[in-house]
């Protein structure tokens, strides 16, 4: 036959059930353990991240300074004859109707300096290289520090 519980015990039960619940969670050793594998996660991937981030920064120079190299190219051709004015300035590509550069922030490399403009042959202004300092701002260098010249890198 069909027995009938007693409410006491029914009310017991639901209470180990629930201290049961809330004795439920994660024990010293885990939380150690997991804070260490984390850890030894972010030092295998830190370095790697940060040295990805440094290239790709340089290579970004590289690819701005070949790209005003083409735009100064383009200015000689459509505005002064094939040969670059004496006293050309980069931000003369930011200027006029149809700018070849939409603005002044397009001539400051990844790391916030400027590009710069250096004629080979002072005498023709045919001849000329986008130079950009790399990190340091300072000509010369090595690693993130080194220069990169238009059609050099």
């Amino acid at each position: 036959m069909y027995r009938r519980r007693d409410a006491g015990t029914r009310h017991s039960s639901r209470q180990r059930r629930s201290e049961r619940h809330l004795r439920r969670g994660f024990s010293l050793i885990e939380v150690i353990v997991a804070v260490t594998i984390i850890a030894l996660l972010a030092a295998l991937v830190a370095p790697r991240f940060v040295s990805s981030l440094r290239s790709s920064t340089r290579r970004t120079a590289q690819i701005e300074v070949a790209a005003i190299h083409k735009q100064v190219e383009l200015f000689m051709i459509e505005r002064s004859n094939g040969m670059l004015p004496d006293n050309f300035e980069l931000i003369e590509l930011t200027q006029g109707e149809d700018p070849y550069l939409n603005n002044a922030d397009d001539l400051l490399d990844p790391w916030g300096n400027e590009y710069y403009c250096e004629s080979s042959n002072p005498e023709y202004n045919i001849d000329f290289d986008i130079i950009c300092f790399g990190a340091d701002g300072q000509p010369g260098g090595e690693g993130d520090d080194a220069d990169i010249v238009s059609g050099k890198d």
